[in-house]
């Protein structure tokens, strides 16, 4: 299938210490079936022979089709952060990507005729599932199933699809690109979703898998790999994690709060009232935003979160 039309996408690239697992996923986007792509690589402090396999990819692809950037050294959001706003502006269309994932061919013409269903000004974004590899590269699974509906309901207590998953079209960007520079993120992969559900965007969540995410002890964060890592999560979220992921999201919401949909504006702002609300107020309060997760064991560990006041 060949393009639709001449569309650009901008691939923005965070990498460090990756140069184990970088020249496949490099490979992958020099064999992408959409040709009109360019790599913004953001490298955030490499040591290893990181920096070396991008300076060669852009010498075999040119200056103009490869750029290098040098992220700001405070952590892999902090640098998605960071190469978004650089390359704003740059192209239609944004693909997120990690250091050593691998992608197919197809990966960014399904993304792009998803998005060029909606209308330009309308923010929106594709995510999906993830072929999941260990690190020679052989398949272990899928990630999991979600079927419920993107929602900003959702966005409020989960993130859907993981970052290297994801492509935005130029009204997202514009969105992600006005989050204020010294406002810190839980994830941007999370935070994309927010933004773009609050704002009354469209979010596509493909079941069918077009990358390969590979599973390895310097992951920073892993897919959910079995009821044993499940029920590990489960537990750092009531010990703490839920409520401190609120405490960055809430106040980075706020501070976007403009941007957002009136509906979604009042859904934030009762959120953050029954954080602190009497058992009772937060049972009933939450039970009537209707908000949920993708699974019911995800259910289950929001309502122990209400129930032990650790939102």
């Amino acid at each position: 299938m060949t393009e639709t039309r001449a569309s650009s996408v901008a691939i923005l690239l965070c990498t460090w210490n990756g140069a184990a697992f970088l020249p496949a996923q490099l490979a992958s986007i020099a064999a992408q079936t959409w040709g009109n792509w360019r790599l913004l690589a953001s490298d955030d402090g490499s040591t290893d022979g990181t920096l070396a396999q991008l300076e060669a990819f852009r010498a075999e692809h040119g200056a103009e089709k490869v750029q290098l950037l040098r992220g700001p050294g405070k952590g892999y959001a902090a640098n998605f952060m960071s190469v978004l706003r650089a390359a704003a502006g740059q192209a239609e269309y944004f693909a997120f990507c990690d250091q050593d994932d691998v992608w197919d061919a197809d990966k960014l013409q399904r993304a792009i005729e998803v998005l060029q269903r909606w209308p330009e000004k309308k923010p929106a974004l594709y995510c999906g599932r993830s072929r999941l590899i260990d690190m020679e590269g052989r398949a272990c699974g899928l990630s999991m199933y979600f079927g419920r509906p993107p929602s900003f309901r959702n966005a409020l207590v989960q993130s859907l699809a993981g970052a290297n998953t994801m492509v935005v079209n130029a009204a997202a960007m514009r969105l992600l690109a006005a989050t204020p520079d010294d406002q810190p993120v839980v994830s941007h992969d999370w935070w994309a979703y927010l933004l773009v559900t609050g704002a009354g965007g469209h979010v596509y969540y493909d079941q069918q898998p077009s990358i390969s995410y590979r599973q390895h002890g310097s992951n920073v964060i892993g897919a959910a790999l079995g009821w044993r890592q499940r029920w590990r999560r489960f537990g750092q979220m009531l010990g703490g994690s839920y409520r401190r992921w609120n405490d960055i999201n809430l106040p980075a919401l706020t501070a976007m709060e403009s941007w957002l949909s009136a509906e979604s504006a009042a859904s934030l702002r009762a959120y953050r009232q029954l954080r602190e609300s009497g058992l009772f107020g937060r049972l009933v309060g939450f039970y009537r935003m209707h908000l949920y997760r993708q699974t019911r064991a995800g259910d289950l560990g929001f309502w122990c979160a209400v129930l032990l006041g650790r939102l």
